[in-house]
């Protein structure tokens, strides 16, 4: 017995009430829809796993279904049309558009059933060659509003080929979404292939991107290997020159030539890229912004961890179970104390930080509930003193040092902003000038140094 969920899209009243009777007592979950329209509505309530789609229906052929769920990248099920009085082109044409089977009316209940079970069962195999093939990958973990959006974001620029720029601070894990939007979209049986630009020699000829060929000999490159994927620049920002003006040159020509070959191979893959934050205003000696312009047809910003705290609990427990089987150490779980210290911590290393200190404290065993203590342990480390305000853990310090904290980081942004003029700072942050000069010494701002850089 089968409890998979089929779909019958047929508007003869009287075949859908016998299919569902049928599929029914074979041990199938049925639903009928008339209509296109009510198999789209089905289809959005539940995606079935499999459906049998009649051609000849009154508001939207059954083509026309199936053409609308392909180009919509919605047909992830298998579909079997059912036709009175079908032609050689428009079985062509079901099958060029993913149908796996089609079953010519009137009915003959013993094959229907051999095709539905045929379908499902292949449909069974695939999946399992997907799983073989692609790494188990979870969505990425949290509930609250900003990684609700960011997660509908990237499932939608998924269904589409353009390049996608992610640009977040270090840890916030930008390799973690591309990995999510190739596991999302049409080519996600393809290969997945990451590459860290500050690896690249530079390299005028750039052949660990293009490859080489002399005769019968090739060398694969890293488009090569991405054929058909998706190929991931880690860090634009760290890309050689010369790399970069090979690869805008082959972005351009939309293809690429191996060192020593001759024939121009057009790209069959996806482009994406990460880079920090601010990687737009860069230099044009850093970056070029060409290179970027065409790596960032869609930018999508991955925000750091203290954006989005509320889900610090989730992600603690997310890694304990992740580390857990897969590391096989032992189980630990982090008391309420202990995850409400963690949410209001700044985490500058975000959640890259946040997987190694559960790593380290599972490594390192101990009772199975983690305390506060031990987490103002594992916090209680030095920090350079020029961490930006927003990464700094003030709850760790007494008053008073986090009172000097923050007054540093405050003076030292506004005098920025002045250019070092103290004159200019004591006016906008409505301080008498000498009182300020004794302020900025006693929190060790060079006011000089400011003005000279």
């Amino acid at each position: 017995m089968s409890s998979a969920k089929i779909l019958v899209v047929d508007d003869e009243a009287d075949i859908r009430e016998t299919l569902k009777e049928i599929l029914g007592e074979e041990g199938y979950e049925v639903e009928v829809a008339a209509n296109a329209a009510e198999a789209r509505a089905a289809r959005a309530r539940e995606e079935p796993d499999l459906v049998l789609l009649d051609i000849w229906m009154p508001d939207t052929d059954g083509i026309s279904l199936l053409r609308e769920w392909a180009e919509a990248h919605q047909l992830r099920f298998p579909v079997v049309m059912l036709s009175g009085h079908g032609t050689v082109e428009t079985a062509v044409e079901a099958t060029r558009l993913g149908a796996a089977d089609f079953v010519e009316k009137p009915l003959s209940l013993a094959k229907l059933l051999r095709t539905v079970e045929k379908a499902l069962e292949s449909s069974r195999r695939r999946r399992q060659a997907q799983r073989i093939l692609i790494p188990p990958l979870v969505a990425p973990v949290g509930k609250s509003r900003v990684m609700r959006q960011l997660r509908e974001q990237v499932q939608q620029v998924a269904q589409h080929d353009a390049p996608v720029l992610f640009v977040g601070e270090i840890g916030t894990g930008r390799e973690a979404f591309a990995r999510y939007l190739h596991s999302l979209g049409p080519r996600r049986a393809a290969p997945f292939v990451a590459v860290t630009c500050a690896s690249f020699d530079d390299d005028p000829s750039a052949a660990r991107l293009r490859g080489r060929g002399r005769d019968s000999e090739v060398e694969r490159g890293l488009y090569d290997e991405a054929d058909g994927g998706t190929l991931l620049f880690n860090g634009l920002e760290d890309m050689p020159q010369a790399v970069q003006r090979a690869l805008h040159a082959d972005l351009e020509g939309g293809g690429y030539v191996r060192v020593g070959g001759k024939d121009r191979i057009p790209f069959r893959m996806r482009f994406v890229a990460t880079a920090d934050p601010g990687i737009e205003s860069r230099p044009e000696e850093v970056v070029r912004r060409d290179l970027v312009s065409y790596l960032s047809v869609i930018t999508v910003r991955i925000p750091p961890l203290r954006e989005y705290a509320e889900d610090v609990p989730d992600l603690l427990k997310h890694y304990v179970d992740r580390l857990v089987d897969e590391e096989s150490l032992g189980f630990r779980r982090f008391s309420v104390a202990a995850q409400n210290r963690l949410r209001n911590y700044p985490w500058p290393g975000n959640v890259r930080e946040l997987r190694n200190l559960v790593q380290r404290l599972l490594i390192v065993g101990g009772a199975e509930e983690i305390g506060l203590d031990e987490i103002e342990r594992e916090l209680a480390v030095q920090r350079p003193a020029d961490e930006p305000l927003v990464k700094q853990d003030l709850l760790a310090l007494p008053l008073r040092e986090a009172r000097e904290a923050f007054e540093r980081a405050y003076l030292l942004q506004q005098l920025m902003l002045c250019n070092g003029k103290v004159g200019a700072l004591a006016k906008r942050v409505g301080m008498e000038r000498t009182h300020l000069y004794r302020k900025l010494r006693s929190l060790g701002v060079d006011f000089r140094q400011i003005s000279d850089d």
